[in-house]
């Protein structure tokens, strides 16, 4: 029965929140750490509230009945204003907007970007990020990222900044820049207004030099970059920072995380690193290598994913991959674990494909006597076509261990809590690649492909509430959202839907 009686969601007082928790949720996984931890509690999931495209391309029709896109995170501000990417269509050409909606869903305001997409597989994310709470910076086209300020008015300063030099570089030489710069991942801000993402280059645009890497531009409109292959030890045979694959920083922000891999832009490959830089000059620090710890080989690091580095509240970092070779795991690919020096390859998670982990405060899962300061959850998908076609979601403790339940042999981290799906299609995928974790109501916002959105309840370990959102359908896989009136924000069938009383 998916009825649910409602109940009263109320603050608790003293309640300790990751160090990064700020009201708006700012993009991709909430913060600059991609914990994915509220700093409100949802409402009940009761009902739609109201709905709109994140993409108008028809594109389960492109993908035979499934969508092969990933679509960038809706941005919450304090002022409780929703900002939602949309990808359309002018003709042939892909067409990216931010639409800006009230709460209730009255429209503000529209702003539209031009924006190119790289060399792709599944369509990759555009992925805004909010800064400082006031200003909205978005992928433009030559690798620009453009910016409103008053993001909750429809008025406000607009500008362009190029990572590259003052943006009369980018104008100077325009159709260079498009054609062989891209923006290549969500974009995310740190606590100082400094913006970092991927960006990918094919031939020498403008003569600068330029090769696929990291950027970052300052609060003050400054640019700088450093390449895939200087920040991975200067390894010759990396070439890129993996699509999707949004910077992460360090607790204090003074470490930026991200993805390094070889072969060429939009193919899928086995081999990388993870990096860390300094935050502020993108000097290299560290690298480590990305590797299957089935049987050693060099992981999966594949064009279609979404996966994104995870900061631990102790500095640790997450990282998921694919199997090598494809599909001894059952496709489930495994959540690689490091700290925060990069010096020490800690205990996998036994799912690692196209997922976020968010972070789970251990005193949300009260049932549970661990020793770990939080928990991670993950999907957990056991993929028919492979394995049993039991599809979970899971919560794991980093820092305890058992034997894996798919490839004996290998030690990953303790099942502390999983659910199965349920209703009329009980194995359906779990289509999240971030979750939202509501530390307030001790539970998580989870959407699968049966169609509805649920929430797990930390609690009783059950799926306690649900909204039908549409029919079921197979897509990549996408965040979850609370927006700072407690709404739930998710993304199915190409449509956000706002939910809660």
């Amino acid at each position: 029965m998916r009825a649910i009686t409602a109940i009263l969601l109320v603050a608790i007082p003293g309640a300790i929140f990751p160090q990064s928790l700020t009201i708006p949720w700012s993009g991709y996984g909430h913060d600059p750490q991609h914990t994915g931890n509220s700093a409100v509690a949802s409402q009940p999931l009761l009902s739609k509230h109201w709905s709109t495209p994140v993409d108008t391309t028809n594109p389960a029709v492109a993908g035979g009945g499934e969508i092969l896109a990933h679509y960038g995170s809706p941005i919450v501000t304090a002022g409780n204003t929703v900002l939602v990417p949309l990808r359309t269509s002018s003709g042939s050409a892909d067409v990216f907007k931010i639409n800006a909606f009230t709460s209730s869903g009255t429209p503000l305001y529209s702003l539209t970007s031009a924006y190119i997409l790289p060399m792709h597989g599944w369509t990759p994310a555009f992925g805004p990020a909010l800064s400082l709470g006031t200003r909205l910076y978005y992928a433009d086209a030559g690798g620009t990222v453009s910016y409103k300020d008053s993001v909750d008015s429809p008025t406000g300063r607009t500008g362009q900044h190029a990572f590259y030099g003052a943006i009369s570089v980018y104008t100077g030489n325009q159709a260079a820049f498009d054609s062989g710069v891209q923006i290549s991942t969500p974009l995310v801000a740190d606590r100082s207004g400094n913006i970092y993402f991927g960006f990918s280059v094919t031939g020498d645009p403008g003569g600068l030099g330029l090769v696929s890497g990291v950027a970052r531009i300052s609060s003050t409109g400054v640019g700088s970059w450093v390449s895939a292959q200087s920040a991975s030890g200067g390894d010759a045979s990396i070439t890129r920072v993996p699509l999707n694959c949004v910077p992460a920083l360090s607790n204090d922000q003074r470490t930026l995380y991200f993805a390094t891999t070889n072969g060429a832009i939009g193919s899928d490959v086995n081999g990388g690193y993870l990096v860390s830089v300094n935050a502020f000059t993108l000097a290299p620090i560290a690298h480590i290598a990305l590797i299957d710890p089935g049987n050693s080989s060099p992981a999966g690091i594949y064009s279609d994913a979404s996966a994104t580095p995870t900061v631990g509240t102790d500095g640790d970092v997450f990282y998921g991959v694919l199997e090598n070779p494809c599909c001894y795991h059952h496709d489930r690919g495994w959540l690689l674990h490091f700290d925060a020096g990069l010096t020490h390859t800690k205990t996998p998670g036994s799912f690692g494909w196209d997922t976020t982990a968010s972070i789970v405060p251990k005193k949300l899962v009260g049932s549970y006597a661990g020793t770990s300061p939080y928990l991670v959850l993950t999907k957990y998908n056991d993929y028919a076509q492979y394995g049993t076609g039991a599809n979970k979601v899971a919560i794991l403790d980093p820092n305890a261990t058992m034997d894996d339940p798919i490839t004996p042999g290998v030690t990953v981290m303790k099942e502390v809590m999983t659910v199965l799906g349920v209703g009329s299609i009980p194995t359906a995928e779990w289509c999240i690649n971030s979750a939202a974790i509501d530390p307030f109501t001790k539970s998580a916002i989870v959407n699968s492909e049966d169609g509805f959105t649920y929430r797990w309840d930390f609690t009783s370990g059950l799926l306690s509430q649900s909204v039908n959102l549409n029919p079921p359908i197979g897509e990549a896989y996408t965040p979850t959202v609370i927006g700072p009136d407690g709404t739930v924000y998710v993304i199915n069938n190409a449509t956000l839907y706002a939910l809660g009383n």
